[in-house]
């Protein structure tokens, strides 16, 4: 099994241990021993240096644990940590700086599978127990765009895994691409000539979910007043996506790990089961791994499901990606885009996209629909809306299967930066007012800005 900038996953103990799972012998959510900092270059062998209970020193002095040839690197840069929240990041006052999220950081706690750009060179954290491919030379799968490191580790992932019959777990927030990448891996398989059949589990009610998913016969229950196939069978011979995957209930799950470990369904009412031959990719927003902890999806289906697990970053973490999604957009209409520089890309690599890659497209379709026809980029009006809730916290919902800390933490870490970048966009991007209105020190008000990434200096 295979995963991109995540995890390795298999049913056996040893395995739920490396990955967080919480067996009743195991202590959950107990930080990774030891990470593998990876410098990503373009050709070449990576160069890399394991961090554990010590810190790993970073710079251009032979005397550093990680050696960084580029020149725009200080003798001593920065210094890695691990906490018990991530890997801790300081910076060793840098003459050139060092950056997470497109923004300078000084000292900060980065989650796993970061990218931290040193000066000119970025390293890769990856937890040391994941096996990682070299990043693919493609730019694009299918509808998936990207050069970022982290979309071109997927990229290798989906080339490899797209020809198999394996299952794909597919996480990430609302709006970076869940069902585009289901659709690229059916397109890069031998099941491209079947339709993808999609099933949004979301928006299914619970007491229709076997009906929807494995059929029924006709008179199998009020209403049913003629036979039905299930998306199982309409995706016979070829590939079933099922989206939001963990708002499935239980009893839900059940049933669907039999028919993936049999490879049959029973029609609601019928007397025999139905064989089918049908790839199964999921996707979900939510943290399954957490979810299992808490005993709300069931480990055993979650292995099933995984096993390919892949995570799509959010736009936030790969502003540089912009202008080529921009132009990917700009293509899809046969457009003339003219320069995609300016003022308007400036604006909008500094937004912080709640929304993802979703928000990006219907931000260039209203200024589409409100600039003359043929207006290349630089001449769009551009509205760019106040940031929303973190796709976890979905209208304002708090995520109760968190730890009241961790909980607490993120919804603060949501209000900042809806916050700042609501405030900010209000007063046209300028500090002083905007630091004024808020009543916070202005100084203090541009270290957050460029904390949560809505600046970069």
């Amino acid at each position: 099994m295979v995963a991109a900038g995540s995890r390795m996953s298999t049913v056996d103990r040893k395995t739920m241990m490396q990955t967080g799972i919480a067996t009743t012998e195991t202590k959950s959510r107990t930080a990774p021993r030891s990470y593998i900092c990876r410098v990503v270059t373009e050709g070449g062998d990576p160069v890399q240096a394991a961090l554990g209970s010590r810190p790993l020193s970073v710079g251009a002095d032979r005397r550093c644990d990680l050696i960084l040839t580029d020149p725009q690197v200080s003798r001593q840069h920065a210094e890695l940590r691990v906490s018990s929240d991530g890997i801790r990041v300081r910076d060793l006052g840098s003459t050139n700086g060092s950056f997470w999220q497109g923004a300078r950081i000084t000292d900060v706690v980065v989650p796993p599978n970061s990218s931290i750009r040193f000066g000119n060179t970025t390293v890769r954290l990856s937890a040391a127990d994941v096996p990682t491919l070299p990043p693919s030379k493609r730019r694009r799968f299918g509808g998936l765009v990207g050069g970022d490191i982290a979309m071109r580790e997927l990229f290798a992932v989906l080339e490899l895994c797209g020809p198999t019959d394996a299952t794909v777990l597919i996480e990430g927030e609302s709006g970076t691409g869940k069902e585009v990448a289901a659709r690229a891996i059916h397109d890069h398989s031998p099941r491209a000539d079947v339709p993808l059949v999609v099933v949004d589990c979301g928006a299914i009610p619970d007491n229709l979910i076997d009906s929807h998913l494995f059929g029924h016969v006709r008179g199998a229950f009020t209403g049913a007043v003629g036979d039905r196939k299930g998306a199982f069978v309409e995706a016979d011979g070829g590939t079933l996506f099922l989206d939001e995957l963990g708002e499935l209930s239980l009893n839900a799950q059940t049933k669907l790990l039999r028919v993936l470990e049999a490879q049959t369904v029973q029609p609601v009412g019928a007397d025999r089961p139905v064989s089918v031959n049908t790839r199964v990719i999921a996707a979900t927003h939510r943290n399954l791994a957490e979810m299992v902890e808490q005993k709300q999806f069931r480990f055993d289906l979650f292995y099933r499901l995984a096993v390919v697990h892949v995570h799509i970053p959010p736009l936030r973490d790969r502003p540089d990606d912009v202008a080529e999604l921009i132009k990917h957009f700009y293509e899809g209409r046969a457009g003339v885009s003219g320069p995609i520089e300016g003022e308007n890309l400036d604006r909008l690599r500094k937004h912080v996209w709640p929304g993802n890659v979703r928000e990006l497209r219907n931000v260039l379709e209203r200024a589409w629909a409100l600039s003359p026809a043929g207006a290349t980029f630089q001449e769009l009006q551009l509205w760019l809306q106040a940031a929303a809730p973190a796709s976890n916290d979905a209208g304002g919902v708090i995520d109760t299967t968190l730890p009241f800390k961790e909980a607490k933490e993120r919804w603060v870490d949501q209000f900042e930066r809806r916050y700042l970048a609501s405030v900010f966009d209000a007063h046209e991007r300028n500090i002083t007012h905007a630091a004024d209105h808020s009543g916070i020190n202005r100084r203090h008000f541009r270290t957050l800005l460029r904390k949560h990434g809505i600046i970069d200096s």
